[in-house]
């Protein structure tokens, strides 16, 4: 995860009681944007969309851990965050 330094996962807290079948995550590298990946079930695929910084904060989310974040999302952000 090197190639990824400063990268946070997190989810809603919204979202935390359900956890089992989150189909949406957040990211920020370092000061960055935020960005919501969400599970698109027709296209199987994490589709991404950057959010504005005064819809959402990284303080309104969890930290979501790393084990937690599905593998295909785990490549996805890897592609997304290459240096």
């Amino acid at each position: 995860m090197a190639s990824m330094n400063g990268l946070r996962v997190y989810i809603h807290p919204a979202s935390v009681g359900i956890y089992t079948d989150a189909s949406t995550f957040y990211s920020r590298r370092g000061n960055g944007p935020i960005y919501r990946w969400l599970y698109e079930e027709k296209l199987g695929q994490w589709r991404s969309l950057r959010i504005n910084n005064s819809e959402l904060t990284s303080r309104d989310l969890c930290n979501a851990s790393w084990k937690l974040v599905p593998e295909k999302l785990q490549t996805k952000l890897g592609e997304h965050y290459l240096d």
